[in-house]
């Protein structure tokens, strides 16, 4: 049996306010969503990571859906983070019928 998450829609108009930086002794930025009555914290990785999908799939002719999964990354470019979200093989058919089961 399948377990249901608890499904949460973001909507611009759910936002308060949105906070983006580098906190003393860090590194990398890190991104603070404000809503009513929650803080969301992302870090910098995760969100290069949801960007980059986003711009891929935005700016590419024929891609029109793509499903990212958690690696460990072993080998990378100095600077990345060791877990990344990288793109698998799902058909694109496949991944839209998710979504439009989830949402």
């Amino acid at each position: 049996m399948k377990v249901m998450k608890e499904k949460i829609t973001f909507r611009n108009r759910d936002v308060k306010r949105v906070l983006i930086g580098v906190p003393e002794n860090h590194k990398h930025l890190r991104i603070i969503i404000e809503s009513k009555d929650k803080l969301f914290v992302f870090h910098e990785a995760t969100i290069a990571n949801i960007l980059r999908g986003f711009i891929f799939i935005k700016t590419h002719p024929k891609i029109e859906a793509i499903e990212m999964k958690i690696q460990e990354v072993k080998e990378r470019k100095e600077g990345f983070a060791e877990y990344q979200l990288i793109e698998t093989n799902k058909k694109k058919e496949d991944i839209i019928k998710e979504i439009s089961e989830l949402i």
